[in-house]
């Protein structure tokens, strides 16, 4: 009879230390899962001059040492905010439109439970319309993940809504308004070609082609992990106290 209540009392033990390493796991997900590379703001209005902001979270054990970003054809690059330590490369088009901007260190780079931001001001479209932000991120050991995937994949692009209807866009100030050329820094090199920028590789998602209409629910997907992070917190916790109390 003992020997029958301890062999149940093992199985359990090992039933709980399982689930709580799947909850674990489900916690490492959800937090994954919300770190995308994205550019806010997602909804602004036309024909404004926004100032966006690039947010570039590290999701391994190694550093962040470049990002590129493929400017949309539904925005127009004017000028870059300088980063410390952070070079700004610029690639253009025939017709001499920004096409890539592209952020390169030399020093240690965003490192892994951090993230960096990075600001530049575009002027919209004139007309409602979406525009999707293609991102390339370059890790130290040479991988590249490219955020260009569609709403709902495991990589997506940030995408804008230009509309209207926005009530939250803030556009630069108006003395902005007469500057075309892209911005320098003291320190911050900007060029026109590809040549010494290494810009981000092709992909086969189609960067000049119109974007799909609706923003991302970007909002939605980080309430979903946060609740699945709670979720995994209290299963792990009640499993591992479960395990440790049929110990006794």
């Amino acid at each position: 009879m003992n020997t029958t209540i301890q062999t149940a009392k093992s199985r359990f033990s090992r039933f709980a230390t399982s689930v709580g390493l799947i909850a674990a796991g489900a916690l490492l997900f959800a937090g994954m899962a919300s770190a995308h590379v994205t550019v806010k703001p997602s909804v602004s209005q036309p024909n404004a001059w926004e100032t966006y902001t690039l947010k570039v979270p590290v999701e391994k054990n190694i550093p962040t040492t470049k990002v590129a970003l493929k400017i949309p054809n539904e925005v127009v690059f004017k000028q870059y905010e300088p980063v410390p330590d952070w070079k700004v490369a610029t690639e253009k088009d025939s017709s001499g439109k920004v096409i890539t901007v592209t952020w390169t260190t030399e020093k240690d780079g965003i490192q892994a439970g951090q993230y960096q931001r990075f600001g530049f001001v575009a002027q919209n479209a004139d007309q409602n319309t979406a525009a999707a932000w293609d991102a390339f991120q370059y890790y130290s050991d040479g991988s590249i993940v490219e955020w260009t995937g569609d709403e709902g994949s495991s990589n997506p692009h940030s995408i804008t809504e230009i509309t209207a209807d926005a009530t939250s866009a803030t556009p630069a100030p108006a003395a902005d308004s007469g500057h075309d050329s892209v911005g320098t820094a003291a320190g911050h090199a900007s060029t026109d070609t590809a040549k010494d920028s290494n810009p981000a590789p092709t992909s086969n998602n189609a960067i000049e082609a119109a974007p799909a209409a609706s923003a991302p629910a970007s909002s939605a997907a980080q309430t979903t992990a946060l609740v699945l992070s709670i979720i995994a917190v209290v299963l792990g916790a009640t499993a591992v106290g479960i395990a440790l109390k049929r110990r006794k």
